[in-house]
């Protein structure tokens, strides 16, 4: 478990915005994946993804690592956010934007306030 943590460790040290998912950003293979990727591509996040259905240690590993048991899994500047409906509610109320924010990451603020609007 130790190399899978490692590894896990270094990816999200490596990247401002990591998305464990299942599939890629471009080809999401879940509803909550997509969900989470979409957002992340709608406001212009640049992020990096990590296809846990290509690697079964990784799979198991990020749960371990975070204690979270569902994929997909946000990290932004090495810190767990959450799953899918952490993410989705911190978009709808703003939080995700102020997250970006303080931790300097470029996002889409018309684009976010087009997702609450159309929410709304």
């Amino acid at each position: 478990m130790t190399d899978v943590a490692d590894r896990i460790k270094e990816t999200v040290s490596n990247a401002d915005v990591v998305l464990f998912m299942k599939g890629t950003k471009s080809m999401p293979q879940c509803g909550f994946s997509s969900r989470v990727a979409g957002v992340l591509n709608f406001m212009g996040v640049d992020y990096s993804d990590v296809n846990v259905l290509a690697d079964e240690e990784i799979r198991q590993g990020i749960k371990d690592f975070s204690d979270w048991p569902t994929i997909p899994q946000l990290y932004v500047k090495g810190e767990f956010v959450g799953g899918c409906d952490i993410i989705t509610e911190m978009t709808l109320s703003g939080e995700l934007d102020t997250l970006f924010d303080e931790n300097a990451v470029g996002y889409n603020k018309d684009a976010a306030d087009k997702i609450r609007e159309a929410n709304a």
